[in-house]
């Protein structure tokens, strides 16, 4: 009789333990998980009019897997897991909304293509006209007087009557403006035009620049001589940049800038050829490596804030990764590094 009451409550406490596991299954956490992604050959992503793709190597951009810790299993899988990088939500996406987020994306990934578009139209002598369209939000300061006006992927056409093309101009126009001054702004929201007045705030307490609290970029719409389709299906952010880039430049002109090697990549690409740093460069070099790439371009630390180099360099150094890393300032340095390789 008491190795059967035994028995019924053993039962129960293995039920018990049954029920709180699967319940965890539901239980979301604040967590993202990143971990290396894939690299992609950008010959099946990239056409332009009247192009080649004859190229004996190939460009390739790199991605990051990211997925979202939606319970505690996956979240500490994530602790254990090797080349696993654990963030928090505010980390990844701040206090966005879902609205927010995605149009950010949105905006990052078409600017990305068309600044691809323009720098590598430029380096190879060829035609695109492009207009500013106002200037993008792609984020809004905690302590940003606009905070319950402005929203991210809204778009500021004029501020005291001033029509501004690209971010710079909006920016060094504000930094002439005393902290707690009011400006006007025009802006667009959902499609619709609206007017604010704003009061600046000090942006910078190491330099005490004003401005409104705001993260401007520019926002184009442009017309390229050639028609170019770039497939970024289920590809966000701005890093592929510097590699498409380099594929719509390498489809237009003559010869095949791989030599033969397969060349993988990371880094913004911005209207006038320059690189930028990006985020999770680690993750990138060791899918590169995983892969077999040849040559890995990434983005030279330039400013003092700058990490990308120092970051890969560790990485490559660490893991005793057989594999060339260069560093470009331009899209200019890439073309020149590619040209001057020997055939393979």
């Amino acid at each position: 009789m008491n190795k059967t009451r035994k028995n019924k409550h053993l039962k129960k406490i293995y039920i018990a333990i049954i029920g709180v596991l699967i319940i965890l299954v539901f239980i979301p956490t604040p967590y993202y998980l990143n971990q290396p992604g894939s690299i992609e050959p950008l010959a099946e992503k990239v056409t332009v009019e009247d192009g080649h793709k004859t190229e004996k190597g190939s460009l390739n951009l790199t991605t990051i897997y990211s997925i979202k810790a939606s319970n505690p299993y996956i979240w500490l899988y994530g602790l254990v897991a090797p080349h696993t990088e654990v963030m928090k939500e505010e980390e990844v996406r701040g206090d966005l909304t879902d609205e927010e987020y995605n149009a950010l994306l949105l905006h990052m990934m078409d600017s990305s293509k068309q600044s691809a578009i323009i720098s590598s139209f430029h380096e190879a002598n060829k035609k695109v006209d492009f207009d500013y369209n106002g200037i993008f939000v792609s984020g809004v300061l905690p302590n940003s007087k606009a905070k319950s006006i402005i929203s991210v992927g809204d778009i500021i056409h004029q501020v005291d009557g001033k029509s501004f093309n690209e971010a710079e101009q909006l920016i060094a126009y504000l930094k002439g403006k005393k902290a707690g001054e009011k400006v006007k702004v025009q802006y667009t929201h959902n499609k619709k035009t609206k007017t604010a007045s704003v009061e600046t705030i000090v942006v910078k307490k190491s330099t005490g620049q004003v401005g409104i609290g705001i993260a401007p970029e520019d926002n184009m719409s442009i017309q390229p001589s050639l028609d170019v389709n770039i497939n970024s299906a289920n590809i966000g952010g701005p890093s592929a940049g510097l590699m498409f880039s380099l594929e719509i430049y390498n489809q237009i002109i003559e010869g095949d800038l791989t030599k033969g090697y397969k060349v993988a990549g990371t880094g913004t690409m911005d209207a006038k050829g320059n690189v930028g740093q990006i985020g999770g460069i680690r993750h990138k070099i060791v899918a590169a490596h995983k892969a077999g790439v040849d040559i890995f371009f990434y983005p030279e630390d330039i400013n003092k804030e700058d990490t990308n180099e120092k970051e890969i360099k560790d990485e490559v150094k660490k893991e005793g990764y057989d594999i060339k890393i260069v560093p470009v300032r331009t899209l200019r340095e890439a073309i020149d590094y590619l040209n001057a390789l020997p055939k393979k």
